[in-house]
């Protein structure tokens, strides 16, 4: 059909397409802006640092590690400035707003510089954190291996539950 419309106007095909209706063209031109103004999720944390590859985002994001605006959400969501989001990796949990889009990975304070972290969610990291290392802070691994006297006690202590 579109070849019978270029033979009655007299253009080729390839110049029929190219001449597109000028609200057809501004229609494109403005979903190319809007596509430009978000950003994939998954490619989203992996620009901000806070996963080392995308396939460890995409995980992360599969296993509900990671909320938009108070949803799960999939790899591919798009992101917009302003979003808040929740991100779970270990025993950190960062409340961040998008403050940047970036899809590319760059250095750290670049990276920084995507988002946002509340003070509220910063004290609390901080705090477990600081929670963590005490608790840590009260065992001590031994210095050497066990020799052969202290794995015969480790041995017939662990046997007491055998009898």
């Amino acid at each position: 059909m579109r070849n019978r419309k270029a033979r009655e106007s007299g253009l080729s095909a390839f110049q029929a397409r190219i001449t597109a209706p000028p609200t057809l063209r501004q229609h494109t031109i403005g979903a190319m802006e809007r596509v430009m103004e978000t950003v994939r999720l998954d490619l989203w944390l992996w620009a901000a640092r806070f996963f080392k590859t995308r396939a460890l985002a995409k995980h992360a994001i599969e296993t509900g590690k990671v909320e938009v605006g108070g949803q799960r959400a999939k790899p591919a969501r798009a992101v917009r400035l302003g979003d808040p989001l929740r991100v779970v990796r270990g025993e950190e949990i960062f409340e961040v707003e998008v403050a940047g889009l970036s899809g590319t990975r760059g250095p750290a304070r670049v990276a920084q510089a995507l988002y946002v972290e509340s003070e509220a969610s910063r004290d609390a990291r901080l705090e477990r954190l600081a929670k963590l290392r005490a608790e840590r802070a009260g065992y001590r691994p031994p210095e050497q291996r066990p020799d052969k006297r202290a794995r015969r006690l480790i041995r017939a202590l662990g046997d007491l539950d055998a009898s």
